[in-house]
């Protein structure tokens, strides 16, 4: 009995603005305002909306009332919430909507998207923790599964989600791992007491994802029918088939004329038809399947790019520098105990940061160029330096005065 586990994440950073040399020491206002033309955050947050949020929302909230067994799960970055209430609440209050149906789970991750577990634990479990106090206030559900940034995960991560409490993680279901295995089932991470592991299945989520519009694939139009029936054809041999993407999947990665949302509004529908079939929450999952085993993932892994690792993030010596130069402010911001000094250094942890500076795919205009304000990885770079540089003398000059 195959059960499809949706999840979606929901994501936008506050973008560094060109931040020049000549404004180090006179602008601390880092991040893309108005002045900065059709790449601002306010913008490019309306744009999505428009295009994304709100009619997907709709559709879901219609298939959730139209359909009792449907069920879907959402990551919303902390830095994204913040913005929802600054720039777009209707759509905030979409996704409220969707929650309170009591079969939209709200999952756990960083609050700033960041890459805070590879650099610093403390920093980590802040921003683990301020995240699911933003989840209460303004969902009123307390999330007690975990997604990492990127779903970046190791043995080691999936240790120290265990001790926080979660009973359950999400992360890729990459072959280089698993091998033989199949990711459609239920495990255990290994190391771990009880955390149970959900993987995703990326090839089936990449033809939603990534493949859905690409007139050369061989399976292009996808019909709702026929990916159910791909899903019918895991009877037997798989429990769970998680579908994970990034919810810019329906609208903006695939425009609507591509059959998207006729796509989505009709796949309940189709997969339902098959008694066999069903739909599950990370937590439902948890709770109703039984675990097939550990798995051991002991080197970093992410959903990111085809070698999915930290080389997204970390395979040049700008990012390199950049990760190590903001996390080795760590001390000295938190002793200026001002929070507007303290919050723009977690906003500059975030990793789409140092996403746009990767420069292994730049030229072939990949993914890395998707909402990027800057032309070149090297602008990404400088721009984020000049911010960190500003950041150092305001630092300076609200260090606490010893005596």
């Amino acid at each position: 009995m195959p059960n499809i586990c949706f999840y979606f994440q929901v994501h936008q950073p506050y973008r560094v603005k060109n931040y020049k040399v000549f404004d180090i020491g006179k602008d601390h206002n880092y991040f893309n305002d108005a002045s900065e033309g059709n790449l601002n955050n306010s913008w490019i947050i309306q744009k999505v909306a428009r295009k994304c949020y709100l009619p997907t929302n709709k559709i879901l909230l219609n298939l959730l009332n139209r359909h009792p067994d449907f069920r879907i799960s959402f990551s919303f970055s902390g830095v994204y919430l913040d913005q929802l209430e600054q720039f777009a609440p209707n759509v905030l209050r979409s996704f409220q909507e969707l929650v309170a149906t009591g079969r939209a789970e709200v999952l756990s991750e960083t609050y700033y998207h960041s890459l805070a577990f590879l650099y610093s634990q403390e920093e980590f479990i802040y921003q683990v923790e301020k995240h699911k106090e933003k989840i209460v206030s303004l969902f009123g559900v307390v999330p007690t599964v975990f997604r990492n940034t990127e779903l970046i995960y190791n043995n080691d991560l999936a240790r120290k989600v265990e001790s926080m409490g979660y009973k359950g993680i999400i992360a890729e279901g990459a072959e280089k791992v698993l091998d033989w295995k199949s990711p459609n089932f239920l495990y255990e991470a290994a190391g771990c007491d009880n955390l149970k592991l959900l993987l995703k299945n990326y090839k089936l989520s990449d033809d939603i994802a990534f493949r859905f519009s690409d007139h050369n694939w061989a399976e292009h139009p996808l019909s709702a029918r026929t990916f159910a029936d791909w899903i019918s054809e895991h009877n037997g041999s798989g429990e769970l088939i998680n579908l994970f993407m990034d919810y810019e999947t329906f609208g903006e990665h695939q425009w609507e004329d591509s059959g998207i949302f006729d796509f989505l509004g009709h796949l309940p529908e189709f997969v339902l038809q098959n008694p066999s079939n069903g739909f599950m929450t990370p937590s439902e999952a948890i709770e109703k399947l039984e675990s097939k085993g550990k798995i051991d993932f002991f080197d970093f892994i992410s959903w990111a790019d085809e070698e999915r690792d930290l080389s997204a993030w970390r395979s040049n010596a700008l990012q390199t520098d950049a990760l190590e130069k903001v996390y080795a402010l760590e001390k000295d911001v938190l002793n200026t105990q001002n929070e507007g000094i303290i919050d723009d250094w977690r906003k500059l942890q975030t990793s789409d940061h140092f996403y746009y500076m990767c420069t292994k795919y730049f030229a072939d205009g990949d993914v890395h160029k998707y909402f990027n304000p800057y032309e070149t990885p090297h602008d990404a770079f400088i721009a984020f330096m000049n911010a960190l540089n500003d950041m150092k003398i305001r630092i300076g000059q609200n260090s606490p005065v010893k005596a």
